[in-house]
């Protein structure tokens, strides 16, 4: 359930907005979506797995405050993030 230190290092090269860079907030929100992906697919099997469920529901309020800031500091990188992750159907 945990992600791998390769599909981590993936994720940052993918979404980082310059070299250096490892925790912005495009960075996190991108980590979180792929972790909030695994563990839905995990509670689709595991139906009674409260413990992960709570989990689950810490990571996508945590994406949720993220990406209300991004959109607070700069909207138009918001829309291209929600677009780029397929946040919105």
């Amino acid at each position: 359930m945990s992600i791998t230190k390769e599909k981590k290092l993936e994720l940052i090269g993918d979404y980082k907005r310059s070299d250096s860079d490892t925790g912005s907030p495009d960075v996190q929100i991108a980590v979180l979506s792929h972790r909030i992906k695994e563990l839905t697919e995990h509670l689709k099997t595991h139906k009674k797995d409260f413990a992960s469920r709570r989990g689950l529901l810490m990571l996508v309020s945590r994406r949720r405050r993220l990406l209300d800031y991004v959109r607070q500091k700069d909207p138009g990188r918001y829309a291209s993030l929600i677009e780029r992750l397929n946040l919105r159907k």
